[in-house]
């Protein structure tokens, strides 16, 4: 028993041994690679520096020379256009990337080549979607009951109607309004149908808005009435009904919610003045997203990497060849 426990106790000092030589070399061979990287940077200095100021000179040109914007249009589509709109935009997209300039010149853009890529992301406004809208409502909360909500807002065929969404315009050079934006607005409401559809509709609240006012004046001739009446002692003033059965206040009611309403159908009329409304217009937004306008920095880094990677391979190179000699 005495003789296994020894050797027990010989290898638990073999292994601890191997393993604090082991530790040793590892911190042996850290300390030797950092001093051949002090040794290399000190032989490289100056070639290090001219590739440092060298990157980053012609990161600062071409942060200089190749800008990159964005034109950002929040419009809310009319006349349940919006599957119409995705379209539009879909189709003017594909023309940008052909490189289709006689579709786009003769749309009335111009600078074309400049012009990069559209995109168009709907608003995410649940309340907004629903607000006034009662079938809207039924039916997200119908949709929920059987999904995650967040997952029904971001749907693609549910985010497509709702009421506003942004246009992304990316372009290298920056754009005036009358050169990108009106020619974009003015090719997503060139449509016959939508154009008849918009005329109908703006007719529509135009009868409307006359039979309201019509009614209006017609209950300010009965209170006006009224009120005479009553002066004259044929009605008692506390009394709130006329021929028994109408109340005054029911009266007043009607009136305030065709006020109301006339207040809405005059909001209606400005947002149906185009089939594609532009709610906010933001132009030449310069971009300074991924790796836009940050070569200056990038590039000094970049070269050095390259010239170390260039080095080591250089090194490793000749050490193979030397073995494969010997």
């Amino acid at each position: 028993m005495s003789s296994d426990s020894q050797n027990v106790n010989d290898n638990q000092e073999i292994d601890l041994s191997q393993i604090s030589k082991k530790i040793g070399s590892f911190f042996e061979n850290i300390s030797t690679m950092i001093f051949k990287g002090i040794l290399f940077i000190k032989k490289n200095i100056i070639v290090l520096g001219i590739l440092f100021v060298l990157g980053a000179v012609l990161g600062f040109y071409i942060d200089k020379t190749s800008k990159s914007y964005m034109s950002e249009v929040i419009v809310t589509p009319n006349f349940g256009s919006n599957s119409y709109l995705y379209s539009k935009i879909d189709l003017l997209n594909s023309k940008i990337s052909e490189g289709d300039t006689v579709f786009l010149k003769t749309n009335g853009f111009t600078n074309v080549k400049k012009i990069h890529k559209i995109e168009i992301k709907p608003i995410l406004d649940i309340y907004e979607y629903i607000k006034g809208n009662a079938q809207s409502f039924e039916l997200i909360k119908l949709m929920a009951e059987d999904g995650d909500l967040n997952k029904i807002i971001e749907d693609k065929l549910t985010s497509k109607n709702y009421p506003f969404h942004q246009l992304q315009i990316a372009t290298s050079v920056k754009f005036e309004n009358e050169s990108l934006v009106k020619p974009l607005l003015k090719f997503l409401n060139t449509t016959d149908y939508y154009s008849k559809l918009k005329k109908e509709y703006v007719n529509n609240v135009n009868i409307k808005l006359s039979q309201n006012d019509s009614i209006i004046k017609q209950i300010d001739g009965f209170l006006d009435n009224f009120k005479k009446t009553t002066n004259n002692g044929l009605k008692s003033s506390n009394l709130i009904y006329y021929n028994d059965n109408m109340q005054l206040n029911d009266i007043i009611k009607t009136k305030d919610a065709l006020i109301s309403e006339q207040g809405a159908l005059r909001l209606e009329i400005v947002n149906y003045e185009n089939i594609i409304k532009d709610i906010s217009v933001v132009n030449n937004i310069e971009n300074n997203k991924g790796l836009n306008n940050k070569m200056k920095l990038i590039l000094p880094f970049l070269f050095l990497f390259l010239f170390f990677a260039f080095s080591i391979l250089k090194s490793f190179y000749k050490t193979q060849l030397a073995k494969s000699k010997l």
